[in-house]
């Protein structure tokens, strides 16, 4: 069967986080596979499978004593609490899968317009520990080694998860090459956020017209005055309104809308975008799994919408 698809998706079997009962939904990663085929939406062809990121890749970002930790098992009970899942080598061959996976999404993205991976959106880790779900920083990782390649110079990050990108904020923070936008729910987690470049606090049980009437106008400001060379989509599922750990009240709908109008203000100005996943704790699993699938029909709709030779070449 010949590929359904503009652009390519990174799946690999392992994403699975292998956390049993869990309020974070591993199975998530190979759910959203299974629907984009039985769906029609994708055919194998249209999917790479990645390799793990290099350590070097990794080690661009992270810590050696953090890498180290993860790759031994040696972290402390502290720092398997802070990172609230309990610890695997599946674990850790997820996280590693996962960067490597945003890499060649991001690769991708450079040769067709857009690349989409299908885990990644890791934000909450910082360079020497792990936070909320996130032991590696899969997005940093693919743009430090998109940097290091010389592929690109400038990056851009739109973080649309429910929680401010607090990994995100903190590894950039310094670096004038890469611009961080995070819109989230202000009374969230967590507590502490260090300063992305752009912060878009929305205030609890925010609908669809509130949040879009300010993210919309943030990144477009931010894409004719920083001009990055790709952008880095973190597709949050859990600013749901029936999502456990968020507190907005945006619909299906609302969240493809969003999906779709920051695609489209990229493809307008010839930006490349590589997607991830990010958050989604719905009560209903199928919920989450088909607002990640919407992220991918709003990216192919937007690709068909701008033909490829509206692309930027890199």
């Amino acid at each position: 069967m010949k590929a359904l698809l503009p652009f390519k998706l990174v799946y690999h079997e392992n994403y699975d986080l292998n956390l049993g009962p869990h309020v974070f939904p591993s199975q998530k990663f190979r759910l959203l596979q299974e629907m984009l085929l039985r769906e029609g939406i994708a055919a194998q062809e249209d999917f790479l499978r990645p390799n793990p990121a290099a350590d070097e890749d990794i080690l661009r970002v992270h810590t050696s004593d953090w890498v180290r930790k993860l790759k031994t098992g040696t972290l402390t009970a502290s720092e398997v609490m802070k990172l609230e899942v309990p610890y695997s080598k599946e674990l850790v061959e997820a996280v590693w899968l996962a960067a490597g996976g945003t890499i060649l999404a991001g690769q991708a993205a450079l040769r067709d317009g857009f690349g989409s991976n299908l885990s990644g959106g890791f934000h909450h880790a910082y360079p020497g520990h792990g936070e909320g779900f996130c032991a590696i920083h899969d997005v940093a990782v693919a743009i430090r080694k998109l940097q290091a390649d010389g592929a690109v110079k400038k990056a851009i990050v739109v973080d649309t998860d429910v929680h401010q990108g607090n990994g995100t904020a903190a590894i950039f923070r310094a670096d004038a090459a890469v611009f961080t936008i995070s819109i989230h729910q202000e009374n969230n987690y967590p507590a502490h956020k260090p300063p992305s470049s752009v912060d878009l606090n929305i205030a609890d049980r925010a609908d669809d017209d509130e949040y879009l009437g300010v993210l919309i106008p943030a990144v477009q400001k931010a894409l004719d005055e920083f001009q990055p060379e790709i952008l880095f989509y973190v597709g949050g599922a859990d600013p749901y309104c029936e999502d456990q750990l968020g507190g907005l009240s945006l619909t299906k709908e609302g969240l493809k809308l969003r999906d779709r109008q920051v695609f489209e203000e990229a493809r307008r100005r010839r930006i490349p975008v590589a997607t991830t996943l990010a958050g989604g704790y719905a009560r209903r699993v199928e919920d989450t799994i088909r607002i990640h699938v919407n992220t991918v029909l709003a990216a192919r709709e937007v690709a068909e919408k701008y033909p490829q030779e509206s692309v930027r070449r890199v």
